[in-house]
């Protein structure tokens, strides 16, 4: 019967689809990425060859500025001074971080540590392996395993405190000999006649300097305050995260992580460490966020999430609000909307963010770091400007292969993933549990977006199509009533309008149809 029910909704839903993306094709025009390098140069950026001559003027002794030493910018300092590449990092602060944030990594964001020579970063932080998710809803639970039978056996997610990691990830770019890690805050870009050529900063001791550089790329967090000069930022919070640790105890499925559909949103956990279990509790941002200080939080935490949580976990729970180590943060989203800059390039959070709650923010960072590392390499001099333009328009091109598909499961997920008293959005909450409790295929192929190890758009696209026409099915069968025909009505409308939105923010043309973007047919890059 349940396999009935994709059937019995496929055709109806794909019909309304269809039509929808015609209508979105032919009535509106293509969205406006990225122009082509040439159409920059003549609108914004130098002429008369001044670019070439502009970022060599800024030869001196460094190859590569970048700013800020987090996940992206450590991994990319010595991912590029292993290449050669003399690199000068600036962060604002090299102690090691504290934040609750940066914790998971996916086993698709392993693989490119691999990639990088980086997996030596994981090992001795008490990093733990995660095989995949449980997913919990309404007293009835799943377990979702990543499908990791084709990898070596010590693939899989990894899970540990995000400023050890990115400690490990500092101390193994400062020993090479041509990384300069420096702790100072960089107060604005060096820009002479369109080009960044460098970046003015204050060290340590607060002295004012100025270093110049044939490309300074910027990855200084999601609070960056350089990436209003290099992109159209649209930062959204949707929701919040309220943070905390539980202590000696165990999982029900060891080794995964679980996500609870509660309400008003999910509920998650995963392992830091041997003996530490992280809880985040998402509060949407439609709803206050009740005060750590005034004792409102505990008495949520208390009242309306604690009875939601697992028996095995509950009394760690309350023992961990009781404790009083409580913090929140912000969810930020932000699609990649850069400028094309000439010798400036932006990674991280500070260029492109999407929903924490498929920790699906490092697999992204390492790709793109993986990306411009192939990019560059034929590049042997990075003072030819027009060649450095041009790659850096590729890069923006071809990291949309894999972030897109990433950035659309996070929305997608999330939202379908809130309660909802809107019958519709119900139907669509219990058919995205149903759907994945199927198994085989209807589990595998998502959970295979998820951990990264599957950037395929189309396959996204399929599955969404799939849990809404199942959703349609449960709906008119056996019988169809005009209340259950008007909710799966409402409930297609609610995919679409779920979906659509998400994908014209990351570019229609460029994440559907990525072979007919100029800069993809134009770089040596791929045609190599």
């Amino acid at each position: 019967m349940n396999y009935q029910y994709i059937l019995g909704g496929e055709f109806l839903a794909c019909s309304f689809a269809f039509v929808y993306v015609l209508y979105t094709l032919v009535e509106k025009k293509k969205p406006k990425e990225i122009a082509s390098s040439s159409t920059y140069l003549k609108t914004n950026g130098p002429k008369n060859g001044i670019c070439s001559s502009l970022l060599q003027e800024a030869a001196g002794g460094t190859d590569i500025i970048i700013v800020g030493a987090g996940v992206a910018g450590s991994a990319l300092a010595y991912t590029l001074g292993k290449d050669g590449r003399r690199v000068h990092v600036i962060e604002r602060d090299l102690s090691e971080p504290d934040r609750i944030v940066g914790e998971l990594l996916q086993p698709g964001g392993y693989l490119k540590l691999l990639e990088l020579g980086l997996e030596d970063c994981v090992d001795g932080i008490d990093a733990q392996r995660v095989f995949g998710y449980a997913l919990y809803k309404d007293g009835k639970n799943i377990k979702l395993s990543y499908p990791l039978e084709n990898f070596n056996v010590d693939v899989s997610g990894r899970s540990f405190h995000n400023g050890r990691f990115i400690k490990k990830m500092r101390e193994k770019a400062s020993y090479l000999p041509n990384v300069k890690l420096e702790q100072g805050t960089v107060t604005s870009l060096v820009e002479k006649n369109g080009s960044i050529v460098g970046v003015n900063y204050k060290n340590k001791s607060g002295q004012e300097f100025t270093e110049k550089a044939p490309l300074t790329i910027v990855c200084d967090g999601c609070f960056s305050n350089l990436r209003s000069s290099l992109c159209k930022p649209k930062v959204e919070v949707p929701s919040y995260f309220v943070g905390l640790v539980l202590e000696n105890c165990n999982l029900p499925y060891a080794n995964h992580g679980h996500v609870i559909l509660g309400d008003p949103s999910p509920i998650l956990f995963y392992p830091i460490s041997s003996t530490e279990i992280r809880c985040f509790v998402d509060v949407p941002t439609g709803r206050k966020l009740p005060s750590i200080g005034n004792g409102e939080m505990t008495h949520f935490l208390k009242i309306v999430i604690a009875p939601q949580i697992p028996p095995e976990l509950y009394n760690s729970f309350i023992a961990a609000v009781d404790k009083g180590n409580i913090r929140s943060m912000p969810n930020r989203s932000m699609p990649a909307s850069p400028y094309l800059t000439p010798g400036a390039l932006m990674m991280g959070d500070a260029f492109n963010m999407r929903h924490p709650l498929t920790g699906g923010g490092m697999t992204v960072a390492l790709s793109d770091i993986a990306l411009l590392r192939n990019l560059l390499k034929p590049l042997h001099n990075l003072h030819d400007a027009s060649a450095l333009c041009k790659y850096l328009e590729s890069f923006y091109t071809f990291r949309k292969s894999t972030s897109s598909t990433i950035n659309t499961l996070a929305g997608l997920l999330y939202t379908i993933c809130i309660a909802s008293p809107d019958p519709a959005r119900k139907e669509m909450r219990e058919a995205c549990f149903n759907y994945l409790s199927l198994g085989g295929v209807f589990s595998d192929e998502p959970i295979a977006l998820l951990a990264g190890l599957n950037s395929s758009s189309s396959t996204l696209l399929y599955h969404f199509i799939a849990v809404a026409a199942y959703g349609v099915g449960r709906l008119m069968m056996p019988f169809p009533s005009p209340k259950r025909i008007w909710i799966a009505a409402r409930l297609l409308s609610v995919a679409l309008g779920i979906i659509f939105p998400i994908i014209k923010a990351e570019g229609i043309w460029q994440m559907l149809f990525p072979s007919t973007v100029p800069a993809l047919l134009c770089t040596p890059y791929a045609r190599e």
